[in-house]
């Protein structure tokens, strides 16, 4: 297939859903022309290097990357976001209807800044058959929030483009609800669960320097890999781990605009137990869930987060790490059908607190049967190789649907 591909992030930005499907489908033999923006992200900031300017285009044997440039400048204000998706949404109608001509298919990566571009280029290419992947939907966006005028436009926008596509998949089961509340047809929802960078995350044995950081004196370690901010709840597991000194250690490793209050928390507690590292290398990170006994996946008890399956447990499924989750909906489901660790209801730091007593009396044996399990699931459910093969699945699906219904199948 000619296959395109729209995303507002891409490598070197830390995108890895795009940029490895992308590589894949190139490596299947599909052309693949991906059109996306110069890198700013997380900061805002263009990358050292990196000049924005309209001719800017990369090649491998089948694959193509053409960026076109957006306003900048890392200032988080609303006003700002918009102008920089709407910057995004104009410069590639410009260029993509060229770059994108003739294609079999388009793959649109689904989030917030993509949308104006996408309801934009979709109506200058005319009848191409699209595979829309919702990762997100934000609450801002929908009800009584949306009256705010920035949020209705691209609550508005949102609603055409789930109408539009041909296939809207979905990141996780329960986001199917939302989107089809959003104006998604229901019988056009697919799944298709994120994967993982399995060259960093993959199981491994841990290195004495890994032990020595994670273990600390030798007890049961259950370590949280990432941010620490507003969507995790960690105040939750500090809670749940103080009262079990001596018995588990609660590992934070990762820093985020939440660590202050976090830290506060554990000093005022006495938590000695709760130990926090700083942000590592990507490249460590497989040697660090070794090191420890389970990887702690906490998410706050809000409707968004239920439908929602974070992106630490393909990683933890991937290094065959058993899982102690707190959280709600699909993250909980998909750990215990794969009977692969743990699990509690969301912002309950007592019934966290039992299972996080319960994890430390587990015997290491029963452990690795749980990462085993978990492992297993990554590999049928949530690998690179699952991912695409579904998405490539769901490009003739949508090819079949267009031809069948024709071209005023979705109209505006």
């Amino acid at each position: 297939m000619r296959v395109g591909i729209l995303t507002y992030h891409f490598p070197p930005e830390p995108a890895f859903i795009p940029g490895s499907l992308a590589e894949e489908l190139a490596a299947r033999g599909h052309e693949v022309r991906v059109l996306t923006g110069f890198p700013d992200y997380p900061g805002g900031h263009g990358y050292p290097g990196w000049r924005q300017r309209w001719r800017h285009q990369s090649h491998s044997e089948r694959l193509a990357v053409r960026r076109v440039p957006r306003l900048t400048g890392g200032d988080p204000s609303v006003r700002a976001r918009m102008a920089s998706w709407l910057s995004f949404a104009a410069s590639a109608a410009t260029i993509g209807r060229g770059h994108l001509a003739g294609l079999d298919a388009l793959y649109v990566h689904q989030l917030p800044p993509t949308t104006f571009a996408a309801v934009g280029l979709l109506r200058l290419l005319g009848g191409v058959p699209t595979l829309l992947h919702v990762q997100d939907v934000y609450p801002e966006l929908t009800g009584a929030q949306a009256a705010n005028p920035w949020a209705g436009r691209v609550a508005a926008a949102t609603r055409r483009l789930y109408r539009r596509a041909d296939v809207v998949a979905v990141a996780a089961p329960a986001m199917g609800d939302l989107v089809v509340a959003g104006g998604a047809e229901a019988a056009r929802v697919r799944l298709v669960l994120n994967w993982t960078d399995e060259r960093l995350f993959r199981p491994a044995e841990p290195t004495p320097a890994a032990r020595q950081l994670v273990r600390g004196d030798g007890r049961c370690a259950v370590m949280h890999a990432g941010t620490i901010g507003s969507r995790h709840g960690l105040e939750t597991a500090v809670r749940a781990a103080a009262p079990l000194r001596g018995t588990m250690d609660l590992v934070l490793v990762g820093s985020g605009p939440d660590e202050a209050r976090v830290r506060g928390l554990a000093a005022e507690l006495g938590a000695g137990n709760v130990r926090f590292v700083a942000r590592r290398s990507p490249l460590e990170m497989a040697d660090l869930y070794a090191a420890a006994d389970y990887q702690l996946v906490s998410l706050r008890d809000l409707p968004e987060l239920r439908a929602t399956v974070p992106g630490k447990l393909q990683a933890a499924f991937s290094c065959a790490a058993p899982v102690v989750a707190s959280a709600g909906g699909d993250t909980v489901q998909i750990v215990e059908r794969a009977r692969a660790g743990l699990s509690c209801p969301p912002e309950d730091w007592a019934a966290l607190a039992d299972r996080f007593w319960l994890a430390a009396t587990i015997p290491p044996p029963a452990r690795r049967e749980m990462g085993r399990r978990g492992r297993e699931a990554y590999q049928r459910d949530m690998s690179l190789r699952a991912g695409v093969d579904r998405v490539e699945h769901l490009l003739h699906e949508a090819i079949d649907q267009r031809r069948a219904s024709g071209p005023q199948r979705h109209p505006g």
